[in-house]
């Protein structure tokens, strides 16, 4: 179909308030959310959780917008895995247990663990509640869904220029590949469009293919893209896992019990940790010589990249570890250009690799990438408890804090947390 017709379909099913389905593909989705479901499972099987949406920019929905993604959600129950994409996920995440993939087979989404509505002034609210081994799977798939949707809305999808993003991630790659950097794509859940990751990923793939390079393409966060173009489906964790379990046992420890579990559940595969949940310096007391040398390596994702690269060397100094031989992936609002200039820093003193986002899949002229995240902000370690403790997520970035504001100064003082 060509871009053309695409787009005058899309203009009518705008005008009929009727919207095609958006995910088409149980792995249409990041990995790190299949590795945290099987962790849940591991450790946590019958917690209960709570999720929210936040739009950083607060912005005002078109009318009927709460109603589309009540409606796509609804469509993502006849979603379900395909054999294709368990031997994909067999052949390439061998760290995957077999009685997961026979969960997966199994797994059903359900419209009855979301509330989606638009208050009086147009905001989004969406909230998910559930056992956490099935909602865990939701965030990535519905923030994708806004995301593509809200472009569909405000007809700025009727101009995009996919061979234009096609060229300029190829050029954007020549550079990163040039530069030594080894990096991958990071980009579904605020991308323009699946047709946008799509792009951005064969263009990647098509200049790494296309010499030998001092840096490396690694892969995509993105599966279902993964088994399309045969690459490496990349990810680990995301916050949630260490802030729910923040919330059942305090922030104190939690860093500490998500380190024991997960080498518990992969036996140290996936072994680049994600620290800042609720800041560096609680981190860093959780940190031990034992957790610093069985996993390979750190992620930034708040913060100073360059303050926050010079604690991670100076934590490993204090082991007498040698950082050279330590990854420390950087995914803190990358584009080509910071890339390269950490890369041009942390070369020679640490393994540096890249994850970027929305600078490869939402690159379209005067089209502002949106700032929505959904956090986990409440949870119970069973079904038969009330949610006792509402949680949090306390950034190196102060305008990153996520949560309600007594929460947060709550486990502020608990951590003893300093701005």
């Amino acid at each position: 179909m060509s871009f053309h017709i695409f787009f005058i379909l899309l203009a009518a099913e705008i005008k009929n308030n009727r919207m095609r389905q958006i995910i088409n593909h149980f792995t249409d989705d990041d990995l790190y959310k299949l590795t945290m479901c099987c962790a849940v499972i591991d450790n946590y099987p019958r917690a209960h959780v709570r999720y929210q949406f936040v739009d950083r920019d607060d912005m005002v929905y078109p009318d009927g917008f709460a109603r589309e993604v009540e409606h796509q959600i609804e469509l993502l129950e006849s979603v379900v895995i395909t054999d294709e994409e368990i031997s994909f996920l067999r052949q390439k995440c061998y760290y995957l247990p077999e009685w997961f993939l026979t969960y997966l087979r199994g797994f059903r989404f359900s419209r009855d663990w979301v509330k989606v509505w638009q208050n009086d002034q147009g905001h989004l609210h969406v909230e998910f509640e559930g056992l956490w081994a099935d909602t865990i799977l939701l965030e990535v798939k519905v923030l994708a869904i806004i995301s593509e949707l809200f472009y569909m809305f405000n007809e700025q999808a009727r101009g995009f220029d996919y061979q234009e993003l096609y060229d300029k991630t190829y050029h954007k790659t020549e550079r990163l590949l040039e530069a030594g950097c080894v990096f991958s794509d990071f980009g579904t859940r605020r991308r323009a469009s699946l047709v946008a990751e799509d792009t951005a990923v064969r263009a990647m793939k098509d200049c790494y293919d296309s010499r030998e390079w001092k840096g490396r393409f690694v892969g995509t966060s993105n599966i279902h893209l993964a088994m399309k173009y045969d690459l490496m489906p990349v990810g680990t964790m995301a916050h949630e896992f260490i802030c729910a379990i923040g919330g059942m046992f305090g922030p104190q420890m939690a860093n500490y019990m998500a380190m024991e579990a997960w080498r518990k559940t992969y036996r140290g595969a996936l072994g680049t940790y994600l620290y800042d949940s609720f800041g560096w310096d609680i981190f860093s007391y959780n940190f031990s010589e034992d957790f610093a040398n069985q996993f390979k390596g750190l992620r930034i994702d708040s913060g100073d990249n360059f303050e926050q690269l010079e604690k991670i060397i100076a934590k490993y100094k204090s082991f007498g570890i040698d950082s050279r031989d330590k990854q420390v992936l950087f995914s803190n609002a990358l584009d080509t250009d910071r890339a390269i200039e950490i890369q041009h820093y942390a070369e020679g003193r640490v393994k540096p690799s890249f994850g970027i986002g929305t600078h490869f899949t939402n690159d379209f002229p005067h089209v502002k990438p949106m700032n929505i995240v959904i956090k986990l902000v409440a949870v119970k370690i069973t079904e038969s408890w009330p949610f006792y403790n509402d949680t949090c997520k306390i950034s190196e970035d102060k305008g990153k804090h996520t949560g309600r504001p007594e929460v947060i100064k709550r486990f502020m003082e608990a951590i003893h947390y300093k701005e």
